[in-house]
């Protein structure tokens, strides 16, 4: 039986798995995203897809899919044009505006034309390596990977050329950066309004996968321990990358502040963590949303798209 108060009857299909590194991240989000709208009522079912996703779906009798993948082609726009053709609605940011967020080397060119801040980086090709115009550390990373898979901290020039093969492992392009010394925040935005932030300090050198998903080796503080108009600014600045890339639904934005209180943009996450104790919850949770209210939100988000397709198309 329905409750009152559900914002759509439609069957929804929560997508998670996928064939990417961060497999069991995403299942995490799923099973999360799942129970809080199965507790709220709603028409639900989990899928653990790999390549089957269509047929599930299709098998399944879902409406609409909530996706909760995280890297691979569960991010990179794939699975978004598959959906797009099937005619599904579906939840987070489009086609493109995926595609370009999970391309690190075509985001950073994006944000530096709409006058935001990235670190200075060169793109290394399997046929070409070019030494970094900029001292070391560098930041060696595959140029299309989530969850800092594939990153590492170069102190030197004697070990960057190492780093770059364990970061080909993930694609042909590996962007090399100048390392940030500063703050890191992370912003959320939900249905392109900033909603706040969290500063992250990780024990390790930086904020790897191991910090990410290994208690007690990370610190967040909520709000960020930063000045006012410094966390103002950072806000302003996130939400200006959302937009530039043309995300829609809920982002959460990473950047780096230094001690000039310049901010630079790392990258734009399209499909973030989803599980109660991820980031981005914890974020919405400081704007008032608890953790089915925010479920509820992209949801909601994607419903409303599929109208204004309706009634313009």
């Amino acid at each position: 039986m329905m409750h009152k108060g559900l914002v759509t009857e439609k069957r929804i299909g929560v997508v998670a798995g996928g064939t990417s590194a961060e497999r069991e991240v995403s299942l995490k989000s799923g099973r999360a995203v799942f129970t809080a709208l199965k507790e709220r009522g709603y028409d639900v079912v989990f899928l653990d897809v790999r390549e089957d996703v269509q047929e599930r779906l299709l098998r399944e009798g879902v409406e609409v899919a909530f996706l909760a993948l995280h890297g691979g082609w569960g991010e990179d726009g794939s699975i978004q044009g598959m959906l797009e053709v099937m005619g599904m609605p579906y939840t987070g940011s489009g086609v493109l505006a995926s595609a370009l967020a999970m391309d690190k080397e075509a985001s950073k060119k994006i944000f530096l034309y709409h006058g935001l801040k990235v670190a200075p980086f060169v793109v290394l090709r399997r046929d070409r390596d070019v030494k970094p115009p900029f001292p070391p550390p560098y930041v060696v990373k595959p140029a299309k990977e989530g969850s800092s898979v594939g990153v590492s901290i170069v102190e030197d020039e004697s070990a960057l050329k190492e780093a770059v093969e364990e970061a080909r492992h993930y694609g042909d392009r590996v962007i090399v950066e100048g390392y940030i010394e500063g703050t890191e925040i992370h912003i959320g935005v939900l249905n392109n309004r900033a909603l706040g932030g969290v500063e992250v300090r990780p024990k390790r050198r930086f904020y790897d996968y191991r910090a990410k998903y290994t208690p007690g080796l990370t610190e967040y503080i909520l709000p960020p321990e930063i000045d006012d108009k410094t966390y103002g600014r950072a806000m302003d600045v996130a939400y200006r990358a959302h937009r530039a890339l043309g995300c829609e639904g809920a982002t959460r934005v990473d950047l780096m502040i230094d001690a000039s209180e310049d901010i630079y943009v790392l990258e734009v996450n399209t499909i973030p963590g989803m599980t109660e104790t991820s980031l981005l919850p914890k974020i919405a949770s400081l704007a008032g949303y608890d953790f089915p209210s925010l479920i509820e939100a992209i949801l909601l988000d994607a419903l409303r798209r599929l109208k204004t397709v309706a009634v313009h198309g």
